[in-house]
This record gives C-alpha cells, structure tokens and sequence, in this order.
C-alpha cells in the first residue's frame, strides 16, 4: 500500500497563502507560480497550494477536512495559540485537553482548519 506525503489546498491566491504559510511555517516555498506554490515539510512531506481558479472540476468548500500540526508539548500547543492570535488569525477552539491530547484550531486566509495538537501519552497521534 502506498503513503499519503501530499496535501493540496484550494486557495483563492497561491502568492497571498504562500506568504502566510511561509511565515507559519518558518520556510519558503519550493516552488512558486502564480497558479501554485510548493512547500517541503519535515520527513518529505509536501504542501501545495493551488489556485482554486485554476483546478480543473474543482468543488467542494474550505474547512470539511483539517491540516494537523504536531509538536513536541503542550506548553508549545498553548505558545502556539498565543502567536498565532497575535497574527490575527481566527481561533476556532481555544487551547483545550481532549481524550487524545492537548489542542486547538485556527483558519488560515481561505478558511482551512489548522490543529495543532500534542497528543497525551498513550493516545494514538
């Protein structure tokens, strides 16, 4: 069976969303045109963000699915929040333990989850 290392984004404008994941993200992109941008994330990983304008028999809205975060405690979950609120990003929940681990959720510019999460010990993550 093959793994998953590719999520594309829909976005309104790859120049705008590469600049605030770049940012998020503390790198640039990979690759950069007017209709996509490229971003290779830890472990191969990739993230690209495409024109919604521009993807043949595109459909569907931003938000039914979440673009997951992990990181290595909850004190990074909470200082996550804090700078991403400073940044004026939307909180759609607030730095809150759930049965699998310290968490919250933002928007990024096109109205696409983003969690970020440290999963409790035991917890699968």
């Amino acid at each position: 069976m093959t793994t998953p290392n590719f999520v594309i984004l829909y976005v309104d404008s790859p120049e705008n969303s590469g600049a605030f994941y770049a940012e998020l993200l503390g790198r640039q992109p990979v690759e950069s045109s007017p209709t996509f941008q490229m971003f290779v994330l830890d472990k191969g990983f990739k993230l690209g963000l495409w024109s919604r304008h521009t993807v043949p028999a595109a459909g569907g809205t931003a938000g039914s699915a979440e673009l997951v975060l992990a990181v290595e405690n909850a004190a990074t979950v909470d200082a996550n929040h804090a700078d991403w609120s400073k940044r004026g990003l939307k909180i759609l929940q607030a730095p809150t333990d759930m049965d699998f681990g310290r968490t919250f959720v933002a928007l990024d510019p096109d109205n696409h989850r983003l969690r970020v999460y440290w999963p409790f010990e035991g917890a699968q993550g």
